[in-house]
């Protein structure tokens, strides 16, 4: 089997059973796992799986550019981001991630609360200054072209300057076994530094999120102070 063929097998089987298991499909086909492995990791750097342990995971549909991703869940994020905004405190110190589900936070954030706003996200700063009293301090930074947000060292000395109360970290991937993942490096990494800047870290977990895995990791189920689940939606029992 050609190796055109076997990657078409392999997007095959990620596609009907959500992952694929290297030795497995090596024994299936009759090749080598070294193959499959070298089939895999040519996936994975165009962007068509994510390569875990032993295979590889489907790219989560969290992991598409932000204007694909605003049509995805939308209602899980939606419940998601209200159950959220219920656990802010008057007076409060938050921060707020980039992404859908944040950008929904911002539209529910209450008036009068005396909330100050902090962002990495160009989007969600116009949204909270457009629907709340809230007062706003943006991270500066590169805008990243796929996620709208900022990043870099700009972004870096910026955020060692604050502290917050909460962060509402939004993940592409929300998993038990591989903790918080996200597709971008540079957004990992902003991640990570905005959780050290603040006394809790919750992460918000859409349906869509739950289970799936992206290629960088951010932190451990270990490393935050819970997980926002939808209501309505699948989760899990961290340990």
């Amino acid at each position: 089997m050609l190796s055109v063929q076997r990657k078409d097998h392999l997007r095959g089987i990620l596609s009907a059973e959500g992952r694929v298991v290297a030795k497995a499909v090596a024994a299936e086909l009759g090749v080598s796992e070294d193959s499959i492995r070298r089939d895999l990791r040519e996936l994975a750097e165009a962007g068509l799986c994510i390569r875990v342990y032993g295979g590889a995971l489907p790219v989560p549909a969290a992991d598409a550019p932000v204007e694909q991703r605003l049509s995805v869940a939308t209602e899980s994020k939606e419940r998601v981001a209200r159950a959220a905004v219920s656990m802010i405190h008057p007076g409060s110190t938050i921060i707020l991630d980039a992404g859908t589900t944040t950008l929904a936070m911002a539209r529910m954030l209450p008036h009068g609360a005396d909330l100050t706003v902090i962002t990495p996200s160009p989007a969600v700063a116009l949204t909270t200054l457009e629907h709340s009293s809230a007062r706003v301090l943006m991270i500066g930074g590169e805008l990243s072209r796929h996620s709208s947000v900022s990043g870099g060292a700009l972004a870096q000395e910026a955020i060692a300057r604050l502290a917050a109360d909460v962060f509402f970290l939004g993940a592409t991937g929300v998993d038990p076994v591989h903790g918080l993942t996200t597709g971008d490096l540079d957004d990992a990494v902003t991640k990570r530094a905005l959780a050290a800047r603040s006394a809790d870290v919750f992460v918000l977990a859409s349906a869509e999120k739950v289970g799936a895995v992206s290629r960088f990791p951010v932190l451990g189920l270990d490393e935050i102070s819970g997980v926002i689940f939808d209501p309505h939606g699948p989760r899990f029992r961290a340990s």
